[in-house]
């Protein structure tokens, strides 16, 4: 088999019916709330594409009624649009939507906390995913409703989200599909284009975005992924995406050192 078959055999492995995925997803979150007996969903709004496409299938799930979008912006870093580009989304779904600013919980952190490094770049920025999801439970718990995550599975075979933060939910209804599958599906739900053709973000300081923390495009980033799915060795998904075989090595390292953030802690047995 050539480089060019063994390139199209990875990306036809990374296409996907959006129909079909719709019904599945819809049927899973719906699935989900009646088995936890809730009265719906908190989804938190980023503005970006996987937080707007899981807010779609919510509402196309359960109804504009049953789901609540919170924008949770942090002075100085968190770009304007993107609360206006998640608004513009609450609007166009006709869901409760709410802003919370998180800067004053984040700078009570850093006051209080004991020996805060402000050099700390990682450390620090992993505070802000928390207190999200600190927010989005407080919601929850409050109405009775379930926490919908937003990550992919890209971001959670590359250990791409904060461990308790953005990692912590209820469900996670685009876990199953890569960033450049998620795309697909939010063409096909009509997700604006300003939103899908944005540049990926976590929003953890300003500039700071998904591709450059990774090392790579997302596109090829599925490539590699998707052709360790297929069984295929490293120089040969190398060869196949155009990158050098350490890079495909690194993901495969990366994988196995931020398993355990997919898991539950470990208990000894006795």
């Amino acid at each position: 088999m050539t480089e060019e078959d063994t390139s199209n055999k990875i990306a036809d492995a990374l296409k996907i019916n959006p129909t079909t995925i719709e019904r599945r997803l819809t049927a899973f979150i719906k699935k989900k709330v009646k088995e936890a007996g809730a009265n719906g969903v908190v989804i938190g709004l980023s503005g970006g594409m996987d937080s707007s496409v899981a807010a779609f299938l919510c509402v196309k799930a359960l109804g504009a009624k049953k789901v609540i979008g919170i924008s949770m912006p942090e002075a100085n870093v968190t770009d304007p649009h993107d609360v206006s580009d998640a608004r513009e989304v609450a609007e166009k779904l006709g869901i409760d939507f709410r802003v919370i600013d998180i800067t004053p919980a984040v700078e009570c952190i850093r006051r209080n906390v004991g020996n805060y490094k402000s050099g700390a770049t990682l450390a620090n920025a992993n505070i802000k995913p928390r207190i999200r999801m600190v927010i989005l439970y407080y919601y929850a718990n409050l109405m009775n409703r379930l926490v919908v995550g937003t990550s992919n599975r890209s971001e959670l075979r590359t250990g791409y989200f904060t461990k308790y933060g953005d990692g912590a939910s209820d469900m996670l209804p685009l876990g199953s599909l890569y960033k450049t599958q998620v795309r697909q599906l939010a063409a096909h739900l009509k997700i604006p284009k300003r939103i899908t053709d944005k540049i990926p973000t976590a929003g953890l300081w300003k500039g700071q975005t998904d591709e450059g923390e990774l090392g790579i495009q997302y596109e090829k980033l599925d490539m590699i992924l998707a052709g360790l799915d297929l069984g295929l060795k490293p120089k040969t998904i190398a060869a196949s995406v155009g990158v050098q075989i350490s890079k495909v090595k690194l993901f495969v390292e990366r994988e196995r050192k931020t398993l355990h953030k997919l898991r539950t802690p470990d208990i000894p047995k006795l």
